[in-house]
Order: C-alpha cells, then sequence, then structure tokens
C-alpha cells in the first residue's frame, strides 16, 4: 500500500489503537489514532481517509453508532467496525448504517490489516474497472457507474458504499435470480467473513432508500432478482 493510504483508527483504547497502528504501519499504512467520536469526526475530515476503523463503544457524547451516522451522511468511506459486543443486533445495526464490516474484540491485529486490504482491493477494482458508465432502471432510477451515483427521479440517494455496490451488481445482471451466496461473494468477496443475512440487511436499505420504483423482487428459496 502507498504511503499516501490513510486509515483513521478511533479507538479509546490506547493499547489496541497502538498495536493496530504499528501493523498497519508495517504494511505501508498512514494511520491516525482518534479516542472520542468528537476527535475521530475532526480527524476524518482533515485526513480524507481511504477507510476508517472505528469501535463502537466510545466515551463522550458521540460512541461509533453516532460516528458512523454521521459520516455516512457526507461520505462513502468504507467503515469497518471494532465491537467488544459480539451480538446481532449491533452487527445488523451497523450494516444498516453502512459499515462495511465487522471485527468482534479481541481480534489479532493481523486479520484486521487484512480485512483492510480486502475492502481496499474491492474499491480499487470497482474505481478501476471497465463498467457500463449509465444504467436505466425503468423510468426513474438512474445508476451512473463512472460517479457511484444513483439517482430517483432526478434526485441523488445518498447509499452506502456496499448499498451501491449491491445494486450495480444485480443492475448489471437484471432477471437472474441469485442467490444469497452469489451474492456475497460478487459484491463482498469471496474472501469475506459473514453471513448471508449481511444481504438481507443491505436489501432492506436499498428498498427503504429507492423505494417503490427499485423493482428488486424476493426469490424465495433462492435469493434476490432485479427486473
Amino acid at each position: 500500500m502507498s504511503e499516501e493510504t490513510v486509515v483513521v483508527i478511533v479507538e479509546d483504547d490506547p493499547n489496541i489503537a497502538d498495536l493496530v497502528e504499528l501493523y498497519l504501519r508495517r504494511d505501508g499504512f498512514r494511520p491516525y489514532q482518534a479516542g472520542t467520536g468528537e476527535r475521530a469526526l475532526e480527524v476524518i475530515s482533515e485526513r480524507r481517509p481511504k477507510l476508517v476503523l472505528l469501535d463502537i463503544g466510545l466515551p463522550g457524547e458521540l460512541d461509533g453508532i453516532d460516528v458512523c451516522r454521521i459520516v455516512r451522511s457526507e461520505s462513502d468511506v468504507p467503515i469497518i467496525f471494532l465491537t467488544a459486543r459480539d451480538d446481532e443486533v449491533d452487527r445488523v445495526l451497523g450494516l444498516e448504517l453502512g459499515a462495511d464490516d465487522y471485527v468482534t474484540k479481541p481480534f489479532s491485529p493481523r486479520e484486521v490489516v487484512a480485512r483492510v486490504k480486502a475492502i481496499l482491493r474491492r474499491a480499487e477494482a470497482r474505481d478501476t474497472a471497465d463498467r457500463p458508465p449509465i444504467i436505466d432502471l425503468g423510468e426513474h432510477i438512474v445508476i451512473d457507474a463512472g460517479r457511484r451515483e444513483v439517482t430517483v427521479r432526478g434526485e441523488a440517494v445518498a447509499l452506502a458504499t456496499r448499498e451501491f455496490d449491491l445494486v450495480h451488481h444485480l443492475a448489471e445482471r437484471r432477471g437472474l435470480a441469485l442467490s444469497r451466496r452469489q451474492l456475497l461473494d460478487g459484491v463482498w468477496g469471496a474472501d469475506w467473513v459473514g453471513d448471508d443475512r449481511t444481504v438481507d440487511v443491505h436489501v432492506r436499505q436499498l428498498r427503504k432508500k429507492l423505494g417503490d420504483d427499485l423493482a428488486l423482487e424476493t426469490v424465495w428459496g433462492v435469493g434476490y432478482r432485479l427486473d
């Protein structure tokens, strides 16, 4: 990775933050730390990172969920949650807010670096892929792959990174019934660690954000199809 590949570590435990920073520096990243939600927003704004490692349980008025919500309202920068709570509700909430992945404590710093590299590789591949720049979904939804933008009736809709990737992946394969496993492999990558319900969470978000104009159907016993 280039020394210009900035990663912000939002973690209030300095031992954990220092360890993760050490391993990221070894692999050529440029990490910056923040110990509170308030400071995290400042560092993210100043440094414009390629990825954010975000602890859920932060001290102060803003926890990790709050920080994720604020960042997502302004940016599609990839976010990996660091959480001590291995609870499905927390994971689902994080994914609904637009987190790209999560790692449960205690974790191996090597695993964290591997997750960071995998997400950034996919982001780079998306940016350089030779894809049709414009896809019309019916009369009212337009996907602009070059700008990574979706508009509904002419209005841009803010989508998280994985939400955009999922709807674009489905749009390129309109009419095909794709299983959850196929969608995970195609959007998250074959090396992604997680369960099939991740797809369901992102489908719910797409339906909520894009509304009835999105002809995204559930194919019972299989997965999903975009008509």
